[in-house]
């Protein structure tokens, strides 16, 4: 399943310094053929402590992680939605993209900012306000072309046309669309639709390598939080510098240079999980002597849809999906005591999986 993730900031952000170090961790290829690599994507394991103890209990030829995919975004300045700077090009990638992560600049220092000083609230506004205009001018064409339809009262027209009116007064409120709330039917005119600002958005402060063990002590870093809480964002934090110089060493450095910082795990780490998340993506395992693997699927969907992630053919012949918990299985210690505990189940094709679930498909083809 291969859904993107857009790195979008300002100039001298740390933005390419982060995404350098992303590409740094990035899996061969090889391991996953429906991934192309482009020189400005990057894919990278999603760390997963679960899948580490289901290969130490069935001990597999092979351990295969699930995945996420980063797309490094042409830069942005102010007035890129009217063709400034990369700005056509900024904004034709992301909307490609289905999750938006914002690195935002919160550290002083010697480095040039483009806008003379060093405030996030400011660069994630500016940000924001180009999206929100790109998609102002596209509601406002859609309208134009919509109007006589509405008019007229020719097919769906007045429902569309009304909806567009709520998008452009929220946009014109300089508001997100991802703001509003939609109903079903409306939903499905955003979904066709790609607006920028309706895809969901992370936040990434870089802040100064000596506050990385305490963000919270942070202040630009607090100014960040506190700005995406307006938005229902989420804010991480993590130091770009630092993870560019971890992604160079090998896993017993990493925890002494780690611990020299007071930190336990790689900011980087912290930011793929956002990310998968952020993505609406969840973890559906398979075990056995052959592999453990980590499956990504989309959360909501169904048995027969995940198995189909595996297989068309295991989704063409579902039969039904042998199901265990992973909680379950630690609780129980092993496959056959869970069994046993009555804890293995079988679901069919309504059954809609939950991260976490170790999965064995019956079909017939």
């Amino acid at each position: 399943m291969s859904l993107t993730a857009g790195i979008v900031g300002l100039p001298n952000v740390g933005k390419s310094t982060l995404f350098n170090a992303i590409t740094k961790q990035q899996v061969l290829a090889a391991n996953y053929p429906f991934a192309t690599i482009d020189p400005n994507v990057g894919i990278v394991e999603v760390p997963d402590e679960r899948l580490k103890v289901l290969s130490g209990m069935y001990n597999p030829k092979k351990t295969t992680p699930a995945i996420c995919e980063f797309t490094d975004i042409a830069g942005l300045v102010k007035g890129a939605s009217k063709g400034e700077g990369l700005g056509n090009q900024f904004l034709a990638n992301i909307r490609n993209c289905d999750a938006i992560v914002e690195v935002v600049r919160c550290f002083p220092g010697d480095v040039v900012h483009v806008e003379g000083s060093v405030d996030p609230v400011r660069d994630a506004k500016i940000i924001n306000l180009e999206l929100i205009l790109s998609d102002l001018e596209q509601v406002q064409k859609r309208i134009t072309k919509v109007e006589k339809k509405a008019q007229s009262k020719v097919d769906d027209g007045p429902v569309e046309f009304a909806l567009l009116k709520k998008l452009e007064e929220c946009l014109l409120n300089e508001k997100p669309l991802r703001s509003l709330d939609y109903s079903e039917n409306e939903r499905k005119y955003m979904s066709a639709y790609g607006f920028l600002t309706d895809k969901p958005i992370m936040y990434v402060g870089n802040i100064a390598e000596e506050n990385i063990a305490s963000p919270d002590s942070d202040e630009y870093f607090q100014k960040l939080v506190a700005y995406a809480k307006e938005e229902n964002a989420k804010a991480i934090a993590i130091s770009a510098e630092i993870e560019s110089e971890l992604a160079l060493l090998d896993d017993e450095e990493k925890e002494m240079f780690l611990a020299e910082y007071g930190v336990e795990e790689p900011g980087l780490n912290k930011l793929i999980k956002a990310t998968y998340d952020l993505l609406g993506l969840a973890t559906f395992f398979t075990t056995g002597p052959d592999e453990c693997r980590a499956w990504t699927f989309k959360k909501g969907m169904l048995a027969p849809e995940c198995a189909g992630i595996i297989h068309t053919d295991f989704q063409r012949g579902f039969i039904r999906a042998e199901t265990l918990a992973y909680d379950d299985l630690i609780k129980c210690g092993t496959h056959l005591k869970a069994r046993e505990a009555g804890l293995v189940r079988q679901e069919g094709k309504e059954y809609p999986v939950k991260d976490g679930d170790i999965l064995l498909f019956k079909f017939n083809v």
